[in-house]
């Protein structure tokens, strides 16, 4: 099956039996248009909820070791980086030995400056990315690029996805492997290659089983009245928890 017929047919099933519909990334902008101009959680609460939903699932994955383990938040300068630097906010403050690289910190949205601002009040480091060449961690957390990828990853974010995938360390992905294109699965350029992806309201089009390694779907707050808006037919599969795992069929 090629990557595009693929992308056409995947369905999505939480562990609950329950269908959860796929979007394009274009479809995916509409409904975040809706709920940030007309619905809400605007973008300051739907990164929050996304945040904290990713430090979370990182400290299920590390398990009973959790406090000891050393992570490392790769952010890049537009939403998901928001929502990465959000998430190490939140491992921090619960004691995690969390790290931060932002791979442009000078290009930084309004939302992600916002949370580096709060980052910044913890006791989490922030490094360059030239100092990861000679650092071990237990576990990446990428969050470099979101569904919004419009061509091949290029300079520092090229850099940090070549030693994303180089370092031997399982990597965790916010909403799609940064590099991969939401909406067919294709990769441009580089590409992360996760051992988990968390994607964020809807899963995406292009999550193909080997691009995303293990997903779950995390819910960041959209009111079930903007899927029925953009003609999705949604049940929520959540049953009260933050995430679900989802299946590839």
């Amino acid at each position: 099956m090629s990557t595009a017929s693929a992308a056409t047919v995947l369905q999505f099933f939480s562990e609950t039996g329950i269908a959860v519909p796929a979007v394009t990334a274009k479809q995916m902008r509409e409904v975040d248009r809706i709920a940030m101009e007309e619905t809400g959680p605007n973008l300051y609460q739907m990164m929050e909820n996304a945040g904290r939903d990713l430090a979370l699932l990182v400290i299920e994955l590390l398990g009973r070791d959790w406090q000891s383990a050393s992570v490392v938040v790769l952010a890049g300068a537009g939403g998901n980086g928001g929502g990465g630097i959000c998430a190490a906010r939140h491992l921090a403050n619960q004691g995690c030995n969390v790290t931060l690289c932002l791979a442009d910190p000078a290009r930084l949205g309004e939302v992600p400056t916002f949370q580096r601002k709060g980052f910044q009040s913890t006791c989490g480091k922030v490094v360059k990315a030239a100092a990861l060449r000679t650092a071990t961690f237990g576990l990446i957390v990428d969050a470099l690029i979101g569904y919004g990828l419009r061509a091949a990853p290029r300079e520092a974010v090229a850099e940090l996805i070549g030693w994303a995938n180089g370092a031997k360390t399982p990597i965790l992905s916010l909403d799609v492997p940064s590099g991969m294109d939401a909406t067919t699965g294709k990769a441009p350029g580089g590409c992360i290659r996760p051992r988990w992806t968390m994607t964020l309201a809807l899963p995406k089009t292009g999550l193909l089983p080997e691009r995303t390694g293990e997903l779950f779907l995390a819910d960041i707050g959209i009111p079930q009245g903007v899927y029925r808006r953009v003609g999705l037919n949604y049940i929520a599969p959540f049953g009260g928890r933050s995430w679900v795992r989802l299946d590839h069929r």
